[in-house]
């Protein structure tokens, strides 16, 4: 019997007929007895394979089959832009089927919501930080919200799992199924993942339910077209994209919301329909750009990662990467936007603007070519997600006891591995600091917690990230978007220009208490800045990145001028060699070690061989750099040293600030928040590598 036969007959007849669909895709009919017996499950398939559907015809025919009533299915997402995207599937389907669905996320009006706590639907598309909402306020019955519910598709999970919204996530999951009475079937879905088999385990937690992971099927048009040029300059790669492509659907990707700004503004001074969309832009003008350009043919859509997930924007021709993304991953989602149409394959062209984004693409393109995917790493020892979750529980349960309440996330895997004392010393610092307050083993909220997180009922305790300050710029009534408060510091001459939404913007009016800009349109040239927080290059990248630059092996995809760059890149590293590190002194400077061990296994190495050598060692993902007052004889006096030394007790420094800018930090004992920032930077396997591989010592003259 195949995966189809096994759908509630209603089910059958509308995707035949209602959606007038011939036959579903072979991974939709394999994975389809999978979720019907329940499992909790990853299930990876390409960007555009029809995931939504694979998990959701199944769900909607158990839902049918087994009478479920009220709100049963909860579908999750990382960005309201997605789920608006799916809104409009989701209804279809479940109308079809005489059920509902519904949308419950920030921008939501406060009616929608009523109408949902009156009447639940059978679906419910939302964030974890919604469900939140609706956990903690006083307004809503939670047990009666979710007394009916079966199970939770999270979509695009890789987004979750890999900081601290996944943790936050959870915690909300174990909640919502203890009010619920019952274990949730949880399912999660992505297109790229390194390492599905743990993934699986971290989502489905202390559920005793099987598990299982789905893996894409074998389908023989897994082809790509992908190239790779070198152009010098964002100016440059605006007039190769004009010149190219003319009559097809391009989406342009740039990985800063300033570029991003500058492309879209340079393609339309050389005639080129672009529209540009990222994060920083009102919800009303990235739905207009992402709306038109769907509607196009001969236009450019110049996006940061925005658009890397599943938001439908109709059939691409191409995507271009400007420089590269960060991972094999992102690549991965970015380049699956391509070859939907039948007879189309996916393809993606890099345009380098510098040489260090030329050489990191060109390795990143190798490791895409090994059929290497970046393993997701939930990060360890989530102490002030737990402070967060203690202070949501007291507001949920309005006072807990102080002996119940880690009952209800104890389920969570990054809770479960917390020693009993770190979480007693967690609720004492809590305690001390008037956070929390106890009356007769009941917690409550005490009046430093209050004064710090009950602004906007509590609206500072619903998310685990933080924001940074933002001003609204709008033109009339019309909202374009935010930027940096750092945008309108420091001296100014002459009228203050914006860059948003691809288009200039002269300030006429500045609001500071009310954090808002008043601005008109204007043909002058202008920029904007964001604060971005740049990361080092892992492990497996700066590897690649030595490899590239260690050999003499060009790929077919480079293009003559990028392979003409990387020949002159090369020529300034001949010591360079791929089975070994090397430590190099050119004129009696400075020191370099080249490990090539990316930047946590280098910042490691830099706190271990600054105690050695009582200098300050300095790293980036590539080097460790050394006082210039040392000899080359003690650099490797140095190294010797620390080899034999265990890389499980070697952690980075932790830098003050990071403590600082980490949400929820003044919860946290100062020993616990280093203690967990030293192990999230740390990374034993590539700092045992660099310490077990041999190292050359040469003095350049």
């Amino acid at each position: 019997m195949s995966g189809f036969d096994q759908l509630h007959p209603a089910l059958q007849h509308h995707i035949v007929n209602s959606l007038g669909w011939r036959e579903l895709r072979p991974f939709q009919e394999a994975v389809i007895p999978q979720i019907l017996d329940g499992k909790h499950m990853i299930v990876l398939a390409p960007t555009a394979g029809g995931k939504t559907e694979a998990a959701f015809f199944p769900i909607a025919s158990r839902m049918l089959s087994e009478g479920w009533t009220g709100l049963s299915v909860l579908y999750i997402c990382p960005i309201k832009a997605l789920l608006n995207n799916l809104d409009v599937r989701l209804d279809r389907y479940c109308t079809l089927l005489g059920r509902r669905s519904a949308l419950w996320h920030g921008d939501v009006k406060s009616s929608a919501r009523k109408q949902i706590l009156r009447e639940p639907p059978d679906c419910l598309l939302t964030t974890p930080e919604s469900l939140e909402v609706m956990l903690v306020s006083p307004n809503i019955d939670a047990r009666n919200l979710f007394s009916n519910l079966q199970v939770v598709v999270i979509d695009e999970i890789h987004a979750f799992a890999g900081d601290d919204r996944g943790w936050h996530l959870l915690s909300v999951l174990e909640r919502i199924s203890r009010l619920a009475g019952r274990e949730l079937q949880r399912l999660g879905l992505s297109a790229t993942v390194g390492n599905p088999e743990t993934l699986v385990d971290w989502l489905a937690g202390s559920c005793r339910g099987p598990r299982e992971v789905f893996l894409p099927l074998e389908t023989g048009t897994s082809e790509a077209v992908v190239q790779l040029d070198f152009v010098g300059s964002l100016q440059n790669a605006a007039v190769v994209i004009s010149r190219l492509h003319h009559g097809e659907k391009r989406l342009v990707f740039v990985d800063s919301r300033a570029r991003a700004e500058q492309l879209g503004a340079s393609l339309r001074q050389l005639q080129v329909t672009t529209f540009v969309t990222h994060s920083s832009l009102s919800q009303e003008q990235r739905h207009q750009a992402e709306e038109a350009f769907a509607t196009r043919e001969d236009c450019v859509i110049v996006a940061t990662s925005v658009l890397e997930l599943g938001i439908d924007v109709g059939n691409l021709d191409r995507v271009i990467q400007i420089d590269s993304p960060p991972t094999v991953s992102s690549f991965l989602q970015r380049m699956g936007r391509t070859g939907r149409r039948s007879g189309t394959l996916r393809n993606c062209l890099y345009l380098a603007t510098t040489d260090e984004t030329l050489i990191q693409a060109a390795a990143l393109i190798d490791l895409w070519a090994e059929s290497y995917v970046e393993p997701i790493e939930p990060p360890p020892l989530p102490y002030h997600v737990l402070a967060q979750q203690l202070m949501a529980l007291v507001l949920q349960e309005s006072g807990i006891g102080g002996a119940e309440w880690f009952s209800w996330v104890a389920g969570v895997s990054g809770f479960g591995t917390v020693p009993p004392d770190r979480i007693a010393q967690l609720v004492t610092a809590m305690l001390d600091r008037e956070i929390l307050w106890e009356d007769s083993g009941i917690l409550g909220m005490g009046r430093e917690g209050e004064d710090t997180y009950g602004r906007k009922n509590f609206m500072e305790l619903l998310s685990v990230f933080t924001s940074p300050p933002l001003f609204s710029i709008l033109h009339g009534r019309n909202e374009i978007g935010y930027v940096d408060e750092m945008t309108f510091l420091g001296k100014q001459e002459g009228p203050r220009i914006l860059l948003l939404g691809g288009r200039s913007w002269q300030v006429n009016h500045i609001d500071w208490q009310r954090r808002r800009a008043y601005v008109e349109p204007t043909e002058a040239k202008g920029r904007t800045r964001w604060q971005g927080a740049g990361e080092g290059l892992g492990f497996r990248l700066s590897q690649s990145i030595k490899r590239i630059l260690a050999t003499e092996l060009n790929a077919d995809c480079w293009s003559q001028r990028a392979t003409a760059r990387i020949a002159e890149i090369r020529y300034e590293y001949p010591w360079l060699q791929t089975d070994s590190s090397v430590a190099v002194q050119a004129g009696g400077g400075e020191i370099e070690w080249w490990t090539f061990g990316g930047s946590r296994a280098n910042a490691t190495l830099a706190r271990e061989l600054t105690r050695e050598t009582h200098n300050k060692v300095s790293h980036d993902s590539f080097t460790l750099t050394f006082d210039s007052s040392l000899k080359l004889q003690d650099v490797e006096e140095a190294i010797k040293t620390i080899r034999p030394q265990g890389v499980a007790d070697m952690y980075p420094t932790v830098d003050e600030a990071a403590i600082d800018g980490l949400k929820f930090s003044e919860c946290l004992p100062n020993e616990l928040a280093i203690e967990m920032l030293e192990r999230r930077l740390q990374d034993k396997e590539a700092t045992r590598y660099v310490l077990g591989e041999d190292v050359r010592f040469i003095v350049q003259q």
